[in-house]
């Protein structure tokens, strides 16, 4: 990595971030060795009024700084206070501050990156009939602000992009960091073709189940949403069937890929399907976003029930406190990725190994495969000294 920064770093953390952003500015003191006093992170913050008007304020300059701000749109756990009533931030209100927060840096900074983990308005990005395009506006004001890249992980449509052709856009995916929870947490998991399967839940998802069947060398199967289009209910056309395709899952694993856990009525019919229809042996979950919500009480059911074993989501937004006791749920930690996204733009150099698991991928399951004595084929090892 070439010694030279791009220029002095600085992180800022929008309200709901402090402590994802505490862990960052750790690892970043500790590769650069700085002591425990100094920080990274800017003094920043971004008060409302009672009549639910705001404004931000930034205390140190940002003149020539190379800006990380860092923004959980999604984030209800953050509330404030509105003509005497309590009220939860909404993507629209966090998305409000993240533009006050880069007005206020007023163009002095010398290079502004968003990390926006999960889009604001990321599921409305393509246009049917008379509709707005939310996600491809905020892209476009953004970089009008003066915002040089935006980063952003497991993109609902990652053809988003095209909005801002002629600006940086990086759509990073957590597949490594999502297999490595798999075996931490579930040791006894094997994963090749004779014992495992990844399911897409739908044909939306296809791309991101191919993706790790080509890193896990494994097949995939897919559900197909049969929907009502004449009606509309919260939104969205409600679900009529889930249909399977694909080989026989009797006796093996699966794991259901998704960018996002909503309400989580989808997972949990498709999961049913794939227990008590399809005969899998345990049903686990990757969803980079864990947003749940309706709440817990399906899952907690579907678990006592046996339909679901594990369910993986990232710390990237906002979950709240009390689905850390859940035992069907794991928490997988991308601070320590965002740290070395963060160190390795600061020097201006390519992140394009980052963005590519395969080589750590199948490191790690080299390493699992051996500690459970397994050869290629998934086979235990004999060991003819014996």
């Amino acid at each position: 990595m070439k010694e030279s920064l791009y220029g002095e770093l600085t992180v800022i953390g929008m309200k709901g971030c402090e402590s994802f952003v505490e862990r960052v500015d750790a690892y970043l003191k500790e590769w650069r060795r700085h002591g425990a006093e100094d920080t990274y992170l800017a003094h920043a913050s971004a008060p409302r009024f009672g009549s639910g008007e705001g404004k931000a304020m930034i205390k140190e300059s940002m003149r020539g700084q190379d800006v990380y701000i860092y923004c959980d749109v999604f984030n209800f756990g953050v509330t404030y206070k509105l003509h005497d009533m309590i009220v939860p931030m909404s993507p629209d209100d966090h998305y409000a501050d993240l533009k006050r927060i880069i007005a206020a840096i007023g163009g002095k900074a010398r290079r502004i990156t968003v990390i926006m983990p999960m889009l604001y308005e990321g599921r409305q990005h393509k246009r049917t009939a008379r509709e707005s395009l939310d996600c491809a506006i905020m892209l476009q004001e953004l970089v009008k602000m003066g915002v040089s890249n935006i980063i952003t992980f497991d993109a609902h449509d990652p053809r988003v992009a095209n909005a801002i052709p002629l600006s940086g856009f990086d759509n990073v995916m957590p597949n490594y960091q999502m297999i490595k929870a798999l075996v931490k947490n579930v040791p006894d998991v094997i994963i090749d073709k004779e014992h495992m399967v990844m399911i897409s839940p739908d044909e939306g998802a296809m791309g991101r189940c191919i993706a790790y069947s080509n890193s896990l060398s494994i097949d995939v199967g897919m559900f197909y949403k049969r929907r009502d289009y004449s009606t509309i209910v919260n939104g969205k056309n409600p679900i009529l069937e889930h249909k399977y395709l694909g080989q026989d899952l009797e006796g093996k694993d699966v794991i259901i890929v998704d960018d996002m856990i909503s309400s989580g009525g989808s997972l949990l019919d498709v999961a049913t399907q794939l227990k008590k229809v399809y005969g899998a042996k345990r049903v686990f979950n990757f969803a980079t976003f864990g947003l749940f919500t309706d709440g817990f009480a399906a899952f907690d059911k579907a678990y006592e029930e046996g339909i679901i074993d594990k369910i993986f989501t990232t710390n990237l937004v906002y979950r709240k406190p009390e689905i850390m006791d859940k035992p069907w749920y794991v928490e997988v930690n991308m601070a320590k990725y965002v740290s070395y996204i963060i160190d390795t733009l600061n020097h201006d150099t390519t992140i394009s190994n980052l963005l590519d698991p395969n080589t750590r991928i199948a490191a790690l399951l080299e390493k699992h495969r051996a500690e459970l004595g397994l050869d290629d084929h998934g086979q235990m090892a004999m060991d003819f000294n014996k």
